[in-house]
């Protein structure tokens, strides 16, 4: 059974890398002619000296582990009925104007988000993290990251809605323009083709931005928009979006998970990386995140539904970052807090079997239509 539940414990520690060149990062780089044979030893997270082109032996089991749970947990969004959801929408009483405003910014946020994740991940993660188990667990998140992309493009298209308007929410609102801006600058230096891990600044300015989009964007940011979605989804409210938000926080579970165990690695192979200026900047950041949250919070139901307020959601916030900061080995940076939403733990124990019969029809008329020549 696939574990969904949240990273509890640092990884162990590895055998030190060894003091030694640094192989080709790219993989691209000119076959060494009867260069030696991997050893697990000279792989590393950062910096590594070996080949990165070379899958096995495995080092790091965990990630391998989670590409599998990854592979495991495959849906795609045409797979969920939307009729209800669009009878729903179209009816002049189904919804209320505070829950279609808190619908229609949850779509316009996650549509560009999981693009700049996905951009992220190509540009920036990828080019750095040289372990080639975290790397083809990489291109499956890379992956899914299109699968939510393509999730918010059926939803627009199933309700009818302003593509224009959803999907340029993040230059046209502000409160999600904030999110969007203060992410990136996470990501543009790193994207800088001569940017190179290797010294302190440069191995800290990497694990920034992991910190950034793992702990932050997927294992905060989405959090709000999940208990809106899925608070309306326990109430028989557009029952199709919840379910797709649904498969959407499994994945987003692994993600995250993956990520935090990806810094705490990196941080055990290089423990000059963790200096108390860094940590305060790191607990600076999360703090700084919240706020931005609870912002969005505000934005999305200034007068709360369904159980919901800004108040609760900002509560929820400071409960989850509290959490993030404990599994990256940080102190808390608010007051501790009861989980005001704890039945947002129940939402990833979907089973993807309950569809099995529906489903298979569409798979097979999907790959009878596919042209082979």
């Amino acid at each position: 059974m696939l574990d969904w539940s949240e990273p509890s414990a640092t990884p162990k520690v590895p055998v030190a890398p060894q003091a030694g060149p640094k192989a080709d990062a790219t993989g691209l780089g000119e076959i060494e002619r009867g260069g030696a044979r991997v050893s697990v030893d000279d792989k590393a997270m950062i910096n590594c000296r070996a080949d990165v082109n070379q899958l096995l032996p495995l080092k790091y089991k965990w990630a391998w582990d989670k590409y599998l749970a990854g592979c495991n947990n495959h849906w795609m969004p045409t797979e969920v009925s939307m009729q209800a959801d669009i009878a729903l929408w179209k009816s002049r009483d189904g919804l209320t104007e505070d829950e279609r405003r808190a619908i229609k910014r949850n779509l316009g946020f996650f549509a560009a988000s999981e693009s700049l994740v996905a951009n992220n991940i190509v540009l920036a993660i990828y080019r750095h993290l040289t372990n080639p188990e975290c790397r083809q667990y990489l291109l499956r998140q890379a992956f899914e990251e299109a699968v939510h992309t393509h999730t918010f493009q059926y939803i627009v298209e199933s309700l009818g809605l302003d593509e224009g308007e959803l999907f340029n929410m993040y230059r046209e609102v502000p409160s999600i323009t904030d999110k969007a801006a203060w992410a990136l600058k996470h990501t543009q230096n790193l994207e800088n083709p001569d940017f190179q891990t290797g010294t302190l600044e440069s191995d800290q300015a990497f694990v920034r931005d992991l910190i950034a989009f793992y702990v932050i964007f997927e294992g905060m940011w989405f959090y709000t928009g999940f208990a809106q979605i899925l608070s309306l989804g326990r109430r028989n409210k557009m029952v199709g979006i919840a379910e797709q938000y649904q498969y959407i926080l499994r994945d987003e579970s692994i993600h995250l998970n993956f990520g935090i165990d990806v810094i705490n690695q990196i941080k055990i192979e290089n423990p000059q990386i963790w200096t108390k200026t860094f940590q305060d900047e790191v607990r600076q950041m999360v703090k700084e995140a919240a706020e931005l949250e609870a912002a969005y919070g505000r934005d999305t139901m200034p007068r709360g539904f369904l159980g919901l307020n800004p108040a609760l959601c900002e509560q929820y916030m400071h409960f989850i970052a509290n959490r993030r900061c404990q599994q990256i080995g940080l102190a808390p940076v608010f007051a501790e807090t009861e989980n005001p939403f704890p039945w947002m733990s129940e939402a990833m124990d979907l089973k993807k079997e309950k569809n099995f019969f529906e489903t298979r029809v569409i798979e097979y008329q999907n790959g009878g239509s596919l042209a082979w020549d």
